[in-house]
C-alpha cells in the first residue's frame, strides 16, 4: 500500500465521526432515560412496600384460620382475604406500570444503539472508500519520497497501527450489535410479561368478585346467626362425606391394572411445585373418615392427593407441560360438596394431575400449557375447611371424567362433572415432586 493510502487511511479513521464507538445519544434521549430509570426505581420501592403489606395480611389470615370455626371468624377471614386480594391487585398494577416503563427505556436504548451502529458503519465505509479512491504510488516511489529508510518503516508501522485499530473497532461494533440483539430479546420478553400481567390483573379482579360474593352468600345462608352457621357446617360435612363415600365405593369397583413402565419411576421428581410457597396441610393417604370406615376403599386409607394451604388468590402454576383435558365446577350444582372449581391436565409422561378448590380457572379444555404457566388461582370453592390447593396425581390411563349422576346414587351433584379413577390409578404426589422442606 502506498504512502498516500497510508495517509488517507489514517486521516479517514481518525477524523470521521463515530469511529471511536462512543454512543452519543441526544441530550433529550439521555434525559428521558434518566427519568425512566428514576420512575422504575420508584415503582420497585412501591412494589417492596406492597409485598410487605401482603405478608402482613397472610400472617393475619393464618391467625384467623387457627381460630375456632365460628361465623364471626369466617366473616373476618373473608374480609381479610378481600383486603389481601386487593393488595395483590395493587401489586400487579405496579408491575404492569413498571414493565411499561422498562419497555419504554429499552426502546430508547435500542433507538440510540441503532443510530450509533449506523453512524459507525457509514464512517467505516467512507474511510475505506477514501483509501481506495486515493491515487496509489509504487513502493519504489514511496521509498524515493523519503530520505531515510527509518521514515519508510515508520510509515509501514503507522499502517499496521491503523489496521490494528480498525480490527479493534470492528470487534467493538460486533459487541454493540450483540448488545442490541440482547436488548431486542429482552424487549420481547418484557412484552410477553406485560401480556401475562394484564391477564393476571383480570383474573385477580375475578378473585376479588368471588370473595365479595362468598361473604354475601354466607350472610344470606346463615342470616347472620351463629347457630345457623354451625348447622350449615354440619350439613355440608355430612353431604361431603356421603358424596365421598359413594365416589370411593364406585371407584373401588373399577378395573385398572397399572403398568409400572408407563409412568416415571417412584422417587423421580418429574414435577415442580404448583405453588411458589408450599405448606402441606395434609399428605396423601389416611384421613379420619377412612379410620372410622375401615371397610371403605378396600381397607386402604384414603386422601387422594396432597393439600397445600395458601391464601385465596395465590397463582397456581403448571408443574409440567401438558394439555388440559377438562375443567369443571361442582359448585354449579347447589349442595354438591366436592371439588369446587377443578382442572385436570394430561402430561406426556403417563401422568395426569388435578387441581381443586380454585377461585378462578385460567385455562380451558384442549389448551396446551407449559411448565410454570399460571393455570388458575387458589380458593375455597367446593367443600373446603379453609383456602388451599388440592393436588392429585393419577396414572393417566386410569382416570376419566364423568357426571356425578353417571356414577351411582349421588343425586345432590346431578350433572356436575368430576374426575373418576380406579383406586390403583391414584398415586402419591410426593413420589414425583421435589423434596419437601416442611414449608
Amino acid at each position: 500500500m502506498s504512502y498516500k493510502e497510508i495517509s488517507a487511511f489514517f486521516v479517514g479513521l481518525c477524523c470521521l465521526p463515530g469511529l471511536f464507538f462512543v454512543i452519543t445519544a441526544p441530550v433529550q434521549a439521555a434525559s428521558q432515560l434518566e427519568q425512566l430509570q428514576s420512575d422504575i426505581k420508584d415503582r420497585n420501592t412501591r412494589l417492596d412496600q406492597i409485598q410487605k403489606e401482603i405478608a402482613k395480611y397472610e400472617s393475619a389470615l393464618k391467625e384467623v384460620g387457627a381460630q375456632k370455626s365460628t361465623l364471626t371468624a369466617a366473616i373476618a377471614k373473608l374480609e381479610l382475604e378481600r383486603t389481601k386480594v386487593q393488595a395483590d391487585i395493587q401489586y400487579t398494577q405496579q408491575k404492569i406500570t413498571s414493565t411499561d416503563l422498562q419497555l419504554s427505556k429499552l426502546i430508547l436504548e435500542i433507538t440510540a444503539a441503532e443510530k450509533d451502529i449506523d453512524t459507525n458503519k457509514r464512517a467505516m465505509a467512507e474511510t475505506i472508500r477514501n483509501v481506495y479512491q486515493t491515487n496509489t504510488a509504487s513502493m519504489i516511489e514511496v521509498i524515493l519520497q523519503h530520505d531515510h529508510f527509518s521514515e519508510v518503516w515508520s510509515a509501514v508501522d503507522s499502517l499496521q497501527s491503523v489496521r490494528n485499530g480498525l480490527a479493534s473497532r470492528v470487534s467493538n461494533l460486533h459487541e454493540l450489535e450483540n448488545t442490541l440483539s440482547a436488548k431486542r430479546a429482552e424487549t420481547e420478553q418484557r412484552r410477553t410479561e406485560l401480556v401475562d400481567l394484564k391477564s393476571q390483573y383480570a383474573d385477580q379482579n375475578e378473585v376479588l368478585t368471588q370473595t365479595k360474593a362468598d361473604r354475601t352468600e354466607l350472610l344470606s345462608a346463615t342470616k347472620n346467626e351463629e347457630a345457623n352457621y354451625q348447622k350449615l357446617l354440619k350439613q355440608q360435612k355430612a353431604a361431603k362425606d356421603q358424596i365421598e363415600k359413594e365416589m370411593r365405593d364406585f371407584e373401588a369397583k373399577l378395573k385398572f391394572i397399572l403398568d409400572p413402565s408407563s409412568i416415571p419411576a417412584a422417587g423421580t421428581a418429574v414435577f415442580s411445585w404448583p405453588l411458589d410457597r408450599v405448606v402441606i396441610t395434609q399428605f396423601f393417604g389416611g384421613t379420619e373418615f377412612a379410620k372410622r370406615n375401615a371397610t371403605v376403599y378396600g381397607g386402604r386409607a384414603y386422601h387422594p392427593g396432597v393439600d397445600m394451604g395458601t391464601p385465596v388468590g395465590t397463582p397456581i402454576h403448571a408443574p409440567l407441560a401438558g394439555t388440559v383435558r377438562a375443567t369443571g365446577n361442582t359448585d354449579s350444582v347447589p349442595g354438591c360438596q366436592s371439588w369446587g372449581k377443578w382442572t385436570l391436565i394430561d402430561h406426556a409422561n403417563g401422568l395426569a394431575t388435578l387441581y381443586a378448590h380454585q377461585s378462578v380457572q385460567s385455562v380451558s379444555a384442549g389448551q396446551h400449557v407449559n411448565t410454570g404457566d399460571v393455570i388458575g388461582y387458589s380458593g375455597n370453592t367446593g367443600y373446603s375447611t379453609g383456602p388451599h390447593l388440592h393436588f392429585t396425581v393419577y396414572a393417566k390411563d386410569g382416570v376419566n371424567v364423568r357426571q356425578f349422576n353417571q356414577i351411582k346414587s349421588v343425586t345432590s351433584c346431578g350433572a356436575a362433572t368430576t374426575p373418576v379413577a380406579a383406586t390403583d390409578a391414584y398415586l402419591d404426589p410426593m413420589l414425583y415432586l421435589p423434596k419437601y422442606g416442611g414449608g
